[in-house]
């Protein structure tokens, strides 16, 4: 007997509908300077616009200011994008935002536990996004997928070039509209070329405490150093490999009794956690990328 399971459209829809009417969210980094914060929040009450929520962030080494304001009432975005424009200094980042749920489209390989703990919360609208698709270059994934009435592709890797491989995967991409991809234990190495088609779109989880345990077999590489601790990182992809800005990270405590086995065991809990937390901030637009590193709204 196969179960499928449903997203929660209606009440995705219905929370969704709420914030478009009446919430906004403003995002600014820019030179830092005296009073930014009065004469943005000037603009706004000008406005009769409430604010609801407001963080603000200063790199004083940088002399960078930054700061998110999540407002509600009735706009009219290209007049209020001016104003805000005219009180802050010249080629400053203002970006109006109107929170929606996103999609995302998430790639996979065999393992199933970050995927699988994605497409529940999907199902129970605790994701503010809809996955439209599930790609993977083996097909063990497929029955779980479906399950959840959500498109499922294999695309195999064997017996291809990589560069064939990624215009196939990059072929079943094009049916679909999506903000971000989700590297959902995705054990492929994306190509330049494909990694900045999509600058800063690329969310991937990595099975260790980055900068340490690059690349493959991050816990075989912890257990033979003997550490005392394992983790996961949530980070945007680059070029670099696993060397991307990173948005989330988790740590678990290990000792001497735990094997490599066992570490992977334990670490699927820390990887499903950290993934899902910077999932969460991204899809609520908490997340600005500054160079190689993130500045977080809580």
């Amino acid at each position: 007997m196969v179960i499928v399971l449903r997203p929660n459209h209606e009440r995705r829809d219905r929370q969704l509908a709420t914030s478009v009417r009446e919430s906004h969210v403003l995002l600014i980094g820019c030179e830092d300077k005296k009073g930014l914060v009065h004469q943005v929040t000037g603009v706004l009450f000008r406005a009769d616009l409430n604010i609801v929520r407001n963080g603000e962030f200063v790199d004083e080494k940088n002399s960078r200011f930054y700061m998110r304001t999540e407002f509600e009432g009735v706009v009219v975005k290209d007049v209020l994008q001016r104003q805000l424009e005219d009180v802050v200094p010249d080629g400053a980042l203002v970006q109006l935002l109107t929170p929606r749920s996103k999609e995302i489209v998430v790639l996979a390989t065999k393992e199933h536990h970050c995927l699988g703990d994605l497409l529940l919360r999907h199902v129970h609208g605790d994701l503010n996004a809809e996955i439209k698709a599930v790609v993977s270059n083996y097909a063990e994934l497929g029955d779980l997928v479906k399950k959840f009435d959500v498109p499922f592709h294999h695309i195999s890797h064997k017996e291809v070039s990589r560069i064939e491989h990624e215009n196939q995967l990059k072929a079943v991409l094009g049916k679909y509209s999506f903000d971000y991809l989700v590297l959902a234990k995705y054990m492929r190495i994306l190509s330049p070329e494909f990694v900045n088609k999509f600058q800063h779109k690329i969310i991937n989880i990595h099975h260790s405490f980055l900068p340490a345990f690059v690349g493959a077999n991050p816990y075989r590489q912890a257990f033979e150093r003997g550490v005392k601790i394992i983790g996961a990182t949530a980070h945007f992809v680059t070029d670099d490999l696993d060397e991307g800005p990173i948005i989330v990270q988790s740590v678990l405590p290990v000792d001497h009794r735990k094997n490599v086995r066992d570490m992977a065991r334990a670490g699927r809990e820390v990887e499903r956690a950290a993934l899902v937390m910077a999932l969460d901030l991204v899809l609520d637009d908490r997340v600005v990328v500054v160079g190689n590193r993130t500045i977080i709204f809580e």
